[in-house]
């Protein structure tokens, strides 16, 4: 049975999984509206992920016997002054979304609830793999400014990205 702290502290990571889920989907939208395709495709498979992410979690609440709460999420941006932009947002919100992490792993262990920390070690392993992405694509963006036939292959590079197996991503969910 899930602890009460740490029950609240896991809806709250649901809600934050949600709405960085509904932040990568309006990121999505705004590459669409600007004619690039593979960077809508990409930012789409990490709004599928970030909602894996959630739905992950809301199983492991289930599964301690415990009861999820959904809270309200706040309407995402909408604007943005380029695929720069985007991305180092995206890269902030993920470096949020690690520290929201790392903070319920250090509940879990003040409660002394030893499956909740072994459930977030993939969580923690997956933000370190989320971070590294994007820092990657900020840093290709910032050395092509706007050039475009850079911002052209980047676009064709990152629309390659393949769906990841929905297997993987629900598997250890309990």
């Amino acid at each position: 049975m899930l602890k009460k702290a740490v029950e609240e502290a896991i809806n709250e990571q649901i809600k934050q999984e949600f709405s960085s889920a509904y932040v990568y989907l309006a990121m999505s939208a705004y590459f669409e509206s600007k004619n690039f395709a593979g960077f809508a495709k990409w930012m789409r498979l990490q709004h599928e992920e970030e909602l894996a992410h959630a739905m992950r979690l809301f199983d492991y609440v289930h599964d301690r016997g415990g009861q999820v709460a959904l809270h309200g999420i706040e309407p995402p941006p909408t604007d943005f002054s380029g695929p720069l932009d985007v991305f180092e947002q995206a890269l902030t919100a993920e470096r949020t979304v690690t520290q929201l992490i790392n903070d319920l792993y250090r509940l879990a262990g003040d409660e002394k609830d030893p499956a909740t920390e072994v459930a977030l070690e993939w969580f923690i392993s997956e933000q370190v793999e989320e971070e590294k992405t994007a820092e990657e694509i900020v840093e290709k963006l910032k050395l092509i400014g706007n050039n475009g036939m850079g911002l052209f292959m980047l676009d064709q590079e990152l629309g390659a990205r393949q769906r990841a197996d929905s297997a993987d991503a629900t598997s250890e969910a309990g």
